[in-house]
């Protein structure tokens, strides 16, 4: 059985379908289900247990199928490390994250790690989704949030701090807040998530039981882009992360208003978190790019 339909194999297992697999790798549908044919006829045993919503591995067809996957990881490492040898790290890179994050802190990085390996060619997958990194063949995903689960390996790449910040322009025709409780009734920016939506939380930087302060405003966005937007154009006052608004803050574009204070709106042990689906095997250009974020952003 050569490489390819090894790796067409474990791709009907991930997707659940013959078609979606076809679909994937350009092919006819029933070039699929012969190819399928063929090997359960040299087999002798059936792979998988057709219906009318999914494709399932039989039992002999997932014992066959996990050791085929450690077959192709296998080949996929060998490959890497002779190609890595003579080229440094080579090959695709599918690079996932959200939308804010890769425009705001992974796009302006990307000429620094082409320069730096130029035979690494990145396929940026910009979604505000958790992605299956095995079914849509991710190598690296970067995610934000408290804590990120699944059977993936995790590693931190930074904590995460939240600022309620507005523009000097909002500022000057409403006045600035003194404390959190002074924005109860002020026309604030919501990010439409749940918990986003109607209170924020805060403490004191130095520690101290947290409090919830409601919020209210006219306009709820569902991306952090545009509630940043919003923000510098003096709508009101806006939750947002320190990667995204740090730089607004120095250049004077927005004011963070409580900076001797923690503020979120779920949890305070927020973080960026970088993913990946196998311990066991990492080829050379994920750990060039895990190695570059980690210098850069870590």
């Amino acid at each position: 059985m050569d490489i390819e339909t090894i790796r067409l194999l474990i791709d009907i297992r991930h997707r659940g379908s013959f078609a979606e697999a076809a679909r994937e790798r350009g092919l006819d549908p029933s070039r699929v289900s012969r190819a399928v044919a063929a090997v359960e006829a040299e087999l002798g045993l059936r792979l998988f247990q057709r219906t009318t919503r999914r494709v399932e591995p039989t039992e002999a067809g997932e014992l066959y199928l996990r050791r085929l996957a450690t077959i192709a990881e296998d080949l996929e490492r060998a490959r890497d490390d002779a190609q890595s040898v003579s080229q440094g790290p080579v090959g695709l890179l599918r690079l996932t994250t959200t939308v804010a994050f890769g425009q705001q802190a992974i796009v302006p990085l990307l000429p620094d790690f082409r320069r730096a390996h130029p035979k690494v060619d990145i396929d940026l997958v910009l979604s505000d989704g958790n992605l299956d990194l095995v079914r849509e063949r991710i190598d690296l995903a970067v995610r934000l949030g408290a804590s990120v689960g699944g059977d993936l390996v995790v590693s931190k790449l930074r904590d995460t701090v939240y600022r309620v910040c507005a523009a000097p322009d909002h500022l000057a025709a409403f006045g600035r807040p003194e404390r959190p409780s002074d924005l109860v009734g002020r026309d604030c920016l919501r990010f439409n998530l749940p918990g986003f939506r109607d209170r924020w939380i805060f403490a004191e930087a130095a520690g101290g039981e947290p409090f919830e302060v409601p919020i209210s405003g006219g306009i709820v966005a569902s991306g952090a882009l545009a509630l940043r937007s919003l923000a510098i154009a003096g709508l009101g006052p806006a939750l947002l992360a320190d990667w995204l608004v740090d730089e607004d803050i120095a250049a004077g574009r927005l004011v963070d208003l409580f900076p001797g204070r923690r503020v979120t709106a779920t949890t305070f042990e927020t973080a960026v978190w970088m993913l990946y689906p196998s311990r066991s095997f990492l080829p050379r250009k994920v750990r060039a790019m895990i190695d570059f974020l980690r210098a850069r952003l870590g």
